[in-house]
């Protein structure tokens, strides 16, 4: 089998699974009643194990296969829920993660697996059997064809063959659009021998676990299960298309047989869909039937909990969705983007023609490319959860690392983000994570001291906020030490002498300082000033902005604001002499005409009042270093991020248009002013404004 063609999606879909067992694992943890999150793990390392077995990854199918086995204790009650076994079921998996991603990359055995199976003989005072000390300790990953299937193959058939009796034939076409479709056939055969002694497979088990896997294969079986319990048993293996079922009753009696020696000559030289001959095995290969043999004991336990479990989820919502490769999706964005560019062209080409036909039409391209931009945009949202669901582990270990009891909660995972920005915010939400453990939240003696509950409480949320989605971590601790940070900064001279306090944006400002910390000591976990600086440049890379909110004794709240799309935003142009410069609507908060006497200053600082509110100016000319131009009326935009606003003044406003973001390199100083830059429908550049780099 070409593994290079599946490893891919073996990976992908393996890490699905472990981010089910490491969710149950947590559950398990925290009290619920141990059947159903056993089962969830059950369910989790079955599927790993059958996915590996068939791509060829027997260290790891072995693996999973032990791991069962500690499962299988727990679950029968034989071994007890101990805070040991807790830390070895986590152990677990993470070896089982490190040993999927060395398999696909065809590295060798990970030592943590190693490490691992031996703490499962420690607790279950037992051995491993000496093949499996042989398969960990190998570099090469074995085929799977060393584990035959019971019920399958050259000796099953052989020995099916001895009855007599009417045989069924299940015919079944998978979908085409089938993800690693071996291991789909190989799940059909095992789901249908659940039911039944397979006689014959066409093509054989071995065929489908190869790459080149038909889409249509035909299994034949002796089973009192009536056909509609055929069918349902084939299409719960998922991506199945099409299951017929044919009865076949038994052919009239065979003439006397042939003697021996030409029998054996017969069924040398013509192929038999009902017996094939038995061979002896080398002791190699009776020792990996002996193995199978257990293996098959195993799944037949584990195939009644994916039973139970996939009947729960109709097959035509299982086989609804697709998964594709984010650079596709990427390649038709980039697209529709010229498409929306040549949208604007034509617009303005025949803005002035009278001709209605011609409008008419242009309207109606326009909204079919509407359409579809819609639809590109919405299919590359994914919810936040895909990432807030690598979490609570993270969470969990470090609170662990660190002596302290956490509460973690999260919420609004169903909110959406472009799977761009989704991607990259990871890394600053586990800053802020790590952050609010170490340095907010108190030991739990020190909160019982101060009134507090013993068990701290830490909460992730996403929110919608119009075209931006805010991304919360709030804890209930000690808050930051103004005092202290105040002390540093003027240390270092981040702020001006005779600073004596510091606002939640002047605090941010300096925490935010690269190098900036207030750690006594390094530790592996924070202190050296690089947490919240990496999780500003991060986020300011995405186009958000961070906020910070802190009081002593009650806790701290950092906020990161993000647009939902980095690629086609809306955007308010504007002109300043020659240039022209985008404006993203959503941080535009209203726009109006003032000749520059009405424009005052206060302390020194051009001002604007607007509704008993005093904003700030700022010229876009002297901010770009432009020359001077004449009097006359201005434009100016209110400008706004979060809570900030200004007042932003232009020579001329432009119109509106949806502007495809294309990435900016740095080409002169100053250039941490614009976040991208864009082509017009008239076919000029602009450079794309960040707002947040003026407030």
């Amino acid at each position: 089998m070409d593994k290079s063609r599946y490893a891919e999606l073996f990976r992908t879909e393996s890490r699905d699974q472990l981010s089910a067992i490491n969710a149950a694992l947590l559950e398990l943890e925290q009290g619920a009643a141990p059947r159903a999150p056993v089962d969830a793990i059950f369910r989790g390392v079955h599927t790993i194990k059958g996915m590996s077995a068939t791509m060829g990854y027997s260290a790891v199918a072995e693996f999973a296969h032990e791991l069962e086995s500690l499962l299988d204790k727990v679950r029968s009650g034989d071994q007890a829920l101990t805070t040991e076994l807790m830390d070895t079921l986590f152990a677990a998996a993470d070896a089982l993660e490190d040993g999927v991603e060395q398999a696909a990359e065809a590295a060798p055995l990970s030592a943590a697996m190693v490490r691992t199976l031996d703490r499962f003989q420690e607790l279950t005072g037992g051995r491993a059997t000496a093949e499996f000390r042989v398969v960990r300790k190998s570099d090469a990953f074995r085929m799977t064809s060393e584990y035959e299937v019971p019920g399958t193959g050259a000796a099953a058939e052989g020995a099916a063959a001895e009855g007599a009796g009417a045989t069924t034939v299940v015919r079944v076409t998978q979908a085409s659009s089938a993800l690693l479709p071996g291991v789909r056939a190989f799940m059909v055969v095992q789901k249908l021998r659940a039911l039944g002694a397979i006689v014959a497979c066409d093509p054989p088990v071995e065929a489908l676990q190869a790459a080149s896997v038909p889409q249509r294969f035909t299994v034949t079986l002796r089973t009192d299960a009536e056909g509609p319990a055929l069918e349902q048993a084939a299409r719960s293996a998922g991506d199945v298309a099409e299951v017929t079922v044919e009865r076949r009753e038994p052919a009239p009696p065979a003439a006397p047989a042939a003697p021996e020696g030409a029998a054996r000559e017969r069924r040398r030289s013509t192929p038999s869909r009902g017996a094939v001959q038995t061979i002896s095995a080398p002791p190699f290969n009776r020792r990996a039937a002996d193995h199978g043999a257990q293996f098959a004991r195993r799944e037949a336990d584990a195939d009644d909990l994916l039973t139970t479990a996939e009947r729960a989820v109709p097959t035509a919502q299982r086989t609804r969705h697709v998964r594709i490769e984010l650079s596709r999706l990427d390649t038709l964005l980039n697209l529709i983007g010229e498409l929306v560019i040549v949208r604007g062209r034509l617009q303005a080409l025949v803005r002035g023609l009278p001709e209605p036909a011609l409008h008419e039409a242009l309207g109606e391209a326009t909204r079919l490319i509407g359409d579809l931009q819609a639809e590109i945009m919405t299919s590359r949202l994914v919810p936040v959860g895909q990432v807030f669901d690598r979490f609570p582990r993270l969470v969990r270990d470090l609170a662990r690392q660190l002596g302290k009891d956490v509460q973690f909660v999260i919420e609004g995972k169903e909110i959406e983000l472009d799977r761009s920005v989704l991607d990259e915010i990871g890394e600053p939400v586990v800053h802020l994570l790590r952050n609010a453990i170490d340095h907010g939240l108190e030991r739990p003696e020190v909160r019982e001291a101060a009134g507090k509950p013993r068990m701290g409480r830490l909460v992730l949320s996403a929110s919608r906020d119009r075209s931006a989605v805010v991304i919360s971590v709030r804890d209930d601790g000690k808050g930051i030490d103004r005092t202290r940070v105040l002390a540093r900064a003027l240390e270092i001279g981040l702020v001006e002498e005779g600073t004596t306090r510091l606002d939640d944006e002047a605090l941010m400002r300096c925490i935010a300082h690269p190098g900036f910390s207030t750690a006594e000591q390094v530790t592996d976990v924070s202190g050296r000033g690089v947490g919240i600086d990496a999780v500003q440049a991060k986020v300011r890379t995405l186009g958000g902005a961070v906020a910070i909110a802190t009081e002593a004794g009650q806790g701290t709240a950092v906020q990161i604001r993000l647009p939902v799309t980095l690629a086609i935003v809306r955007a308010l142009l504007a002109r300043v002499g020659d240039e022209r410069y985008a404006l993203p609507l959503a941080h535009v908060r209203e726009t109006m005409e003032r000749a520059p006497a009405t424009i005052t200053q206060v302390q020194g600082r051009d001002v604007l009042v607007l509704r008993d509110e005093v904003l700030p100016v700022l010229r876009l000319r002297e901010v770009v270093q432009l020359p001077a131009g004449g009097g006359g009326l201005e434009e100016i935009v209110v400008i706004e991020r979060g809570d900030r606003r200004a007042g932003l003044v232009v020579d001329e406003l432009t119109g509106q248009e949806d502007i495809v973001v294309k990435s900016f390199d740095a080409v002169r100083d100053g250039t941490a002013l614009f976040s991208g830059a864009t082509i017009l429908a008239d076919g000029a550049p602009a450079l794309i404004v960040d707002v947040g780099s003026l407030l």
